[in-house]
């Protein structure tokens, strides 16, 4: 079973002379859920794009170790799956190659059975061929759950993990946080107080917004 290990160290952000949030410290690790909040604006999702490696720190450090081995920043999209709203899903093309695509621009060997079954688990399998412009957007965002879980991650971050899904779309991100494998762990952004249940600890970035904090 595999060890994975997020270790943030005096993380730092700034956007010009706005601080977002500065002297940020954690530590997540296999079997985990952390829960981050805040207010709008916080910075929640500054933070989960730098967890993802697509927006730099000003400064401070993320390590990832798989293994005991520290993984290079530019290949940690290897291990994560990343659910947020701005995330970018093409109307022209139906759910199926949407995936097809995400996986062809990972550089993964997926079948088109395989492509079905994730289609299948988030509901979507009968819509497959359908142009995503037909979606509503609780549709849509069930298409980027599953884009995010297409490679087996060890790591999902979510932000707004129930924007815009009905009942039943919330059963299945529920399940699937609830149930992530065993070896990995999940991250969740939200400021929605009934999703802090997803998590075994909640850091709340509204507490580090200044040199004071620890």
């Amino acid at each position: 079973m595999n060890e994975i290990i997020l270790r943030v160290r005096e993380l730092k952000k700034n956007f010009n002379r706005r601080l977002v949030f500065d002297k940020l410290n954690f530590e997540v690790k296999s079997g985990e859920r952390l829960v981050i909040t805040g207010k709008n604006g916080s910075g929640k999702s500054t933070l989960l794009k730098i967890l993802a490696g697509v927006l730099t720190e000003s400064s401070g450090s993320v390590e990832y170790i798989l293994n005991q081995k520290k993984i290079d920043r530019e290949n940690i999209y290897q291990i994560i799956g990343l659910v947020s709203p701005y995330l970018v899903l093409y109307d022209e093309f139906s759910a199926f190659e949407n995936l097809s695509l995400f996986a062809k621009i990972r550089n993964l060997k997926i079948s088109d059975d395989e492509i079905n079954k994730i289609l299948t688990r988030v509901g979507l399998l009968e819509r497959k061929n359908d142009l995503l412009r037909t979606y509503s957007s609780g549709m849509k965002q069930r298409i980027k759950y599953a884009s995010a879980i297409l490679h087996n991650p060890l790591i999902l971050l979510i932000d707004e993990p129930t924007s815009n899904l009905d009942i039943e779309g919330k059963n299945f991100v529920e399940d699937l946080i609830l149930n992530f494998r065993e070896d990995g762990f999940v991250i969740i952004a939200t400021n929605e107080s009934q999703d802090f249940k997803y998590g075994n600890r909640i850091i709340n970035l509204d507490e580090y917004k200044n040199n004071k904090n620890k």
